[in-house]
């Protein structure tokens, strides 16, 4: 090097480049103000080509969710390339969020999900497919400043439900999910600020539901249940002889979506809509704007879980599946256990029932 280049590269006076002077005052801009959730999933629309797409959920349902995303993203074009991932978020076997005592046990446990996602995976995208974790996860300190985009199902399930009450006015709506969600009263709340009065939303708690249906959708166990809770919905109307319609708020119930249509139909109420978030929860990767910008969209599906997941679930959930997208099914039924995905201290939790 010259005396007369070490000169131009010396302290504060060397010259730098145009190109980088102008990065740094544009990443300065952008750290003035926080970066919404809505701008980031515009950005990663615009001009995401790899990208890793994450589900999660504390039950099976959330299977469903990906095996939809997996087929619809395959003919989207969106992106080159989309690596989904199911990482559940159960902790124990036969329990769950819902068998916690404590909310703050809730939120610990779910805050340690999300930090081993980001830690693991990178994801560009999270989409909780869960209500009740969902319903939690605002109150999470990950929400505070997360590291990626998050979408949870309670907002697809709100405006599924709106818009039915705009096709049937007059209609009471039988909001079926588990106690955590019913306890938030997230949908009766939200419902009430667009001008739905809050007796014409019945929520009903289905105790232990979720489990029963990944064991078996079909199950004579499942059933029973399914018929118990309807009744008891049903039960609640203000005013029997008003229409209703079914919304069902837990991811895992639309793995029994028939039974619940059998079981409606059996009370005297047949042919009712039966209404499932699942099919919307992705629907905003798959605007018009955005399709389309590669010829197609390489796809892979991994599923990873802490727990053993049990083989009668396998089976019926995997059939499913099957049905959906067959490489999901086979994903799931090939699925990585990892007993070390996240670190949860069960001993310092309480827990008061089985999921």
């Amino acid at each position: 090097m010259t005396s007369r280049s070490r000169t131009r590269n010396r302290g504060t006076g060397s010259h730098v480049p145009r190109f980088i002077v102008l990065v740094i005052v544009a990443l300065a801009a952008c750290g003035s103000r926080e970066v919404s959730n809505s701008e980031r999933i515009e950005r990663l629309l615009t001009l995401g080509k790899d990208v890793t797409i994450l589900a999660t959920d504390s039950g099976l349902g959330g299977m469903d969710i990906t095996a939809d995303l997996a087929a619809r993203m395959e003919r989207s074009g969106v992106f080159r390339r989309a690596r989904i991932v199911f990482f559940s978020a159960l902790f124990k076997e036969r329990s769950g969020y819902n068998s916690l005592v404590k909310e703050a046990d809730q939120l610990g446990i779910f805050d340690i999900v999300l930090a081993a996602m980001e830690e693991k995976y990178r994801p560009d995208l999270l989409l909780i497919g869960c209500n009740t974790l969902s319903v939690l996860y605002d109150k999470t300190a990950f929400a505070r400043k997360p590291a990626f985009p998050v979408v949870g199902i309670v907002d697809a399930g709100i405006e599924l439900i709106a818009r039915q009450f705009d096709q049937t006015p007059g209609a009471t709506a039988l909001l079926f999910a588990t106690r955590t969600t019913i306890d938030s009263h997230a949908h009766k709340a939200a419902l009430a600020g667009r001008g739905i009065p809050e007796d014409r939303v019945v929520e009903q708690v289905c105790d232990k539901l979720a489990g029963a249906v990944d064991r078996g959708p079909g199950s004579p166990e499942t059933v029973a249940m399914i018929r118990n809770f309807v009744a008891q919905a049903l039960a609640k109307r203000p005013d029997p002889t008003t229409p209703v319609f079914a919304s069902l708020n837990c991811t895992d119930y639309p793995l029994a979506l028939e039974q619940f249509r059998e079981a409606l139909a059996a009370a005297g109420q047949p042919g009712i809509p039966v209404l499932n978030p699942n099919a919307r929860l992705s629907d905003f990767l798959f605007q018009p704007r955005f399709a389309g910008r590669f010829p197609s969209t390489e796809v892979t599906v991994e599923v990873v879980s802490k727990t053993v997941i049990e083989n009668e679930m396998l089976e019926a959930v995997g059939a499913i599946l099957r049905r959906i997208h067959p490489a999901t099914s086979e994903a799931f039924l090939a699925y990585r256990h990892d007993p070390h995905l996240f670190e949860v201290d069960l001993d310092r939790v309480e827990f008061i029932r089985s999921k």
